[in-house]
């Protein structure tokens, strides 16, 4: 990096609030402390999505919830990285990133423990009922609790849509409990690295024939985007349980809604909706078997200091004219434009660039 210029990384407004102050305890940003080549900034308004006007004249911007799209980039000269605080990234246009000679990182690896324990909380509760239980002793219905017997997770089975790294730590985390041997979809996962995860991988339709609980932990892409709807509820086990901890789009709600009308499912629990963020409250508030939470289940300190070192850290691999972790667009990097601002910014020579 050039010795007197600096790297200036710039954050969404959504992490502070009105008075400028952080909203959340921690969001790793301790990774840039003594970095003295970096100038860390906030971005003055939120905007959705991010203007063009908020990336001029800046290098690597972190990026908590606005949308990304291809206006977002017109002044993206010197922009080389976008950094998603997370591991979802069906808000940004991953070919408009590209085109614009911008890097795409998401936090691979950061996320997968807090959501693999709520994934196994959410399991527990449901099948305990534990909300409507709750409910009976802050409304005085305390002799209704013979009317909710609970079932263990023990000799039940797990089938889990999405075989990445948040379903194998929730596998791990689950080993004590004497399940069954877990069920897994994914057609970009081969039978042999199933196995080594201690899976059967079968067709969807298998999964949830014979699944107790069906958990969800694919990326929303056009190919998954109402992946499971009327059909699939309809060939669901009774009783089973779904557990969205991925995207909204990926469930048709419509569907879900009727399935659980009808008792068809045992029940839900949903972190994710079509059209977030949810202003009013929601269709499924009054079902006793649904439990709910804002896309923030898995939020705690540990993930937001995690998510955010992930983040700043490729930053400053990008400094130094390092690859960072967690590049969705690795052709970007053979683009003739992106190695050109990437030794414009960094100093780095060409023939020194990873391809």
């Amino acid at each position: 990096m050039n010795q007197t210029a600096k790297f200036r990384i710039a954050l969404t407004a959504d992490f502070f609030d009105e008075s400028g102050n952080t909203k959340f305890p921690q969001i790793g940003d301790d990774v840039l402390d003594g970095q003295h080549q970096i100038e860390k900034v906030v971005m003055d308004r939120l905007s959705t999505p991010i203007e063009p006007d908020q990336l001029a004249g800046v290098h690597g911007v972190v990026v908590l919830t606005p949308p990304v799209d291809a206006s977002s980039l017109a002044q993206s000269e010197d922009l080389l990285a976008v950094a998603r605080f997370g591991v979802g990234y069906d808000s940004v246009d991953v070919e408009a990133c590209t085109a614009a000679d911008v890097m795409l990182t998401i936090t691979t690896g950061a996320v997968d423990r807090p959501v693999a324990e709520a994934t196994v909380g959410w399991m527990i509760a449901l099948s305990h009922h534990m909300l409507v239980k709750d409910r009976l002793v802050r409304e005085g219905r305390w002799s209704d609790r013979s009317r909710y017997m609970g079932g263990e997770l023990r000799d039940r089975t797990l089938g889990i849509v999405g075989l990445g790294g948040i379903a194998r730590s929730t596998l791990s985390l689950l080993q004590p409990f004497g399940m069954n041997r877990p069920l897994a979809f994914d057609p970009f996962v081969s039978q042999q690295a199933a196995q080594e995860a201690g899976v059967d991988l079968v067709g969807l339709d298998e999964l949830l024939e014979r699944a107790d609980f069906v958990s969800i932990h694919c990326p929303l892409t056009p190919k998954t985007r109402g992946l499971i709807g009327a059909a699939q509820f309809a060939n669901m086990k009774e009783g089973a349980f779904l557990i969205n901890t991925a995207r909204g789009g990926i469930v048709d709600e419509d569907a879900l809604a009727e399935a659980l009308s009808s008792g068809r499912i045992g029940g839900a629990a949903l972190d994710c909706f079509d059209g977030e963020p949810i202003t009013e409250p929601s269709r499924f508030r009054d079902f006793e078997n649904v439990l709910l939470a804002p896309h923030s289940i898995a939020w705690t300190n540990e993930l937001f200091r995690d998510i955010g070192r992930t983040a700043f850290r490729g930053l400053v691999e990008l400094t130094g004219g390092r690859r960072p972790h967690g590049i969705v667009n690795p052709e970007v990097l053979g683009r003739p434009g992106f190695r050109e601002k990437w030794s414009r910014v960094t100093g780095v020579e060409l023939d020194r660039l990873p391809t």
